[in-house]
């Protein structure tokens, strides 16, 4: 494996990891029609690792603040993802080989991005309800092409949340997310890696400065009520996979 390609590796997972357009969903296309060389469940971690830090640095101020029941409220909501995640396995993987259902499901992601725009809430603090619906859309973007942030801040603005509040509690509920479905990937089938640790530490570095940028600028776009943006190149690529792939 190249520097190149693992730089553009980093960046690939910083962007679609957090912006609401669905890395899952990109992955099965570039897979099925690009010839796109998977780099490995190993690598695949490290560069996730990235995306983690990128989280938790950008939130750091806002973590070392964080309470007990925020932290319980954090588990409410990883717990769905997490039952979706062992329990439905199979059957979730399965989906990823029906295009056709990416088309549809990336038609669905863009409806959510355009609805957040219309919402404006102006609740502040999440309870136990809240965190356990965003919860659940969390576990829904487990299918491909439902994209988890954009999932998980429909349903924080859709519940009145203030939209900053909801996309906090969106990348905050990540860090676990993004950790145990990767401790998943490497049980299920191993960590093995044939690249050196400089080249890891180069994909890590790339996918974490383009998670900073990827986070910015999704703010940015939410708090100027344009996240329709994400919604209409979502619905190009889902007519697209519908009727041409």
């Amino acid at each position: 494996m190249e520097y190149i390609y693992a730089i553009i590796l980093g960046i690939v997972q910083g962007l679609t990891e957090f912006l609401p357009v669905s890395s899952s969903g990109h992955l099965v296309l570039a897979s099925e029609y690009l010839k796109f060389e998977q780099p490995g469940v190993l690598f695949e971690a490290i560069l996730h690792i990235g995306t983690t830090l990128a989280v938790i640095w950008y939130l750091r101020d806002r973590i070392l603040k964080i309470s007990f029941q925020e932290i319980k409220l954090i588990v409410v909501a990883t717990i769905p993802a997490a039952l979706a995640g062992v329990l439905l396995r199979e059957q979730l993987e399965a989906l990823f080989s029906l295009i056709k259902l990416v088309g549809i499901t990336f038609l669905i992601s863009a409806y959510m991005n355009f609805k957040v725009d219309k919402y404006n809430g102006k609740k502040e603090h999440i309870d136990f309800w809240d965190a356990l619906i965003i919860g659940v859309f969390q576990a829904i973007a487990i299918i491909p092409a439902i994209s988890r942030s954009g999932a998980t801040i429909y349903a924080g603005t859709r519940m009145n949340l203030d939209k900053k509040k909801a996309a906090e509690f969106s990348f905050l509920i990540s860090i676990p997310a993004i950790i145990g479905a990767n401790v998943v990937e490497f049980i299920s089938h191993g960590g093995n890696g044939d690249f050196s640790p400089l080249l890891g530490l180069v994909g890590l570095i790339a996918a974490f400065i383009s998670g900073i940028i990827a986070i910015h600028f999704l703010l940015s776009m939410l708090m100027q009520n344009k996240f329709k943006v994400f919604g209409y190149y979502l619905i190009v690529v889902g007519v697209i996979t519908l009727l041409f792939l």
